[in-house]
């Protein structure tokens, strides 16, 4: 079975920083492609950031990029998003996804909470 849970939000003030952290089980974990997505109050569900099995080339929506960086350890089935110079229109649940072919979970996603 398998099984994505984040860890790592919470309440922080604009300009502070957040490490989210996504354990994975269940699954062949370097073989798959992994992604943040977040979703905010009345809004669709959004990419955020996305990284290969490799880490090369990592994946950045235009709103995040320079304050996000995404990254993997293979060896603890893990994805980070380390989120830095947070704003208040990053506040939303944040969900980890794991990809290959047909196959797509998700996690149960952790609140992100930026006061002004």
């Amino acid at each position: 079975q398998v099984q994505l849970v984040e860890s790592g939000g919470g309440l922080v003030q604009a300009g502070g920083s957040l490490r989210l952290s996504c354990a994975a089980s269940g699954l062949s974990f370097d073989s798959f492609y992994m992604g943040w997505y977040r979703q905010a109050p009345g809004k669709e569900r959004e990419r955020v950031a996305g990284i290969s099995w490799s880490g090369s080339s990592p994946y950045y929506r235009d709103s995040v990029k320079g304050r996000f960086t995404i990254s993997r350890d293979n060896a603890k089935n893990t994805v980070y998003l380390q989120m830095n110079s947070l704003k208040p229109e990053d506040t939303a649940i944040y969900y980890c996804n794991a990809a290959r072919l047909a196959f797509n979970h998700w996690g149960q996603g952790t609140q992100v909470t930026v006061s002004s």
